[in-house]
């Protein structure tokens, strides 16, 4: 029987490995499936030039935002610097007269120590005469005044020292926390700029020609509502004058759609501002825009309108969210020549006023300081700083 057993055919695994084959026959048809299915898929739309053009100019608005903010890290920067560089001199100076105090009381510490401590009686006795013991007690009690104010000095001079060391170091801290903030601000900025490229960039030539046509378009609307507006204030003006010269008046100055005022000298000076800001202004028209710029070569909107009334003699802020707090509050229909006029909600934009509807101002990357329609954008409200 044994012997039988040896002649038996060994056995074989052939179902064991069947199911796998299976199985990786399957997945390999469904990954098939899936990558035919996905290559049939149909592409995400391309979006219109209607929403290339909205999306480009909201970048363009969150740009602006972002160069507000980074003018506002910036100038809390250059404040805060100043005031550590003043705080570390005194600082300095501050060391300088404690380390004077310490040299102070030293020299009575060496002095006592090289000529001991005698007590009242003995120097009496060793004194030539009661008259030169009482002229060294005397000495001795000025000394000891001196001492004492030498220590109170040293104390208040320690004391005041490290009160301005504490705040020197909390300035810094300020400073470290502007300096971040001017960095995300200016990296916000260059984001938001990249996005708006990169999407003008993947448009074909017969796009951008859409996209040109689309802007002349809404150029010619805004130049339209600049003219009725223009044509409303020189009736305002004529209507103003006529019920001037029937009443007497004083010979109110008027022009189309600006310069109203009673002949005073208020509104003289304001007249003559008014004339210097439009002036330099008119004098920067071509020179290219650039975000965080002050002049005298480029600017951004908020840098032009704080130089063209700084050549008129007026200081105002450094950011749109200042500049627009400054003065009096205009209605649009009441604009006069040298009012600053804000944009979108987030007052994100300013330009000029120069009469007509039109306004001077910076207008975004990539383009010139140039005359445009006050209604190019949404307007926000209007100021007139002086």
């Amino acid at each position: 029987m044994p012997a039988l057993a040896s002649h038996r055919k060994p056995r074989t695994r052939v179902r064991s490995t069947a199911p796998a084959i299976g199985l990786t026959s399957a997945a390999l048809a469904s990954v098939t499936l899936l990558s035919s299915q996905s290559a049939m898929a149909a592409p995400a739309p391309k979006p219109s030039i209607e929403e290339v053009r909205k999306k480009v100019d909201d970048l363009y608005r969150q740009a602006g935002n972002a160069t507000q903010k980074y003018n506002q890290a910036k100038e809390a920067t250059d404040k805060q610097r100043s005031k550590v560089d003043a705080l570390l001199d005194d600082v300095a100076k501050r060391t300088e007269k404690l380390n004077d105090a310490r040299r102070t009381l030293g020299n009575y510490a060496a002095a006592q120590y090289r000529n001991g401590g005698l007590a009242p009686t003995a120097t009496f006795f060793l004194a030539d005469d009661p008259q030169s013991f009482f002229d060294q007690t005397h000495l001795m009690d000025r000394m000891a005044e001196r001492q004492q104010q030498a220590v109170a000095n040293f104390r208040t001079q320690q004391a005041k020292a490290s009160k301005q060391r504490a705040e020197a170091v909390e300035s810094l801290e300020t400073l470290t926390e502007s300096q971040a903030a001017l960095r995300t601000s200016k990296q916000d900025v260059r984001t938001k700029l990249a996005e708006a490229r990169t999407l003008l960039s993947k448009l074909t030539a017969e796009e951008k020609a859409r996209l040109a046509e689309l802007e002349r378009k809404k150029e010619a609307e805004a130049k339209r509502k600049a003219a009725e507006l223009a044509k409303k204030q020189a009736a305002a003006a004529k209507e103003a004058e006529r019920k001037a010269e029937a009443s007497g008046g004083s010979g109110t100055e008027t022009g189309s759609g600006s310069d109203t005022g009673s002949g005073s000298d208020t509104g003289t000076s304001a007249s003559t501002k008014a004339e210097k800001v439009l002036a330099f202004a008119r004098a920067q028209i071509g020179k290219p825009y650039v975000w965080g710029a002050t002049g005298p070569s480029s600017y951004d909107c908020s840098g032009l309108t704080q130089a063209a009334w700084k050549a008129a003699g007026v200081d105002i802020p450094r950011t749109t969210w200042d500049q627009v707090n400054v003065g009096t509050r205009v209605a649009t229909a009441d604009l006069q020549p040298g009012d600053l006029v804000f944009f979108y909600d987030d007052i994100s934009h300013v330009g000029i006023y120069k009469g007509d509807g039109m306004m001077i101002h910076a207008p975004k990357p990539g383009a010139n300081v140039r005359e445009e329609s006050i209604y190019y954008m949404p307007i926000y409200g209007s100021v007139r700083p002086a």
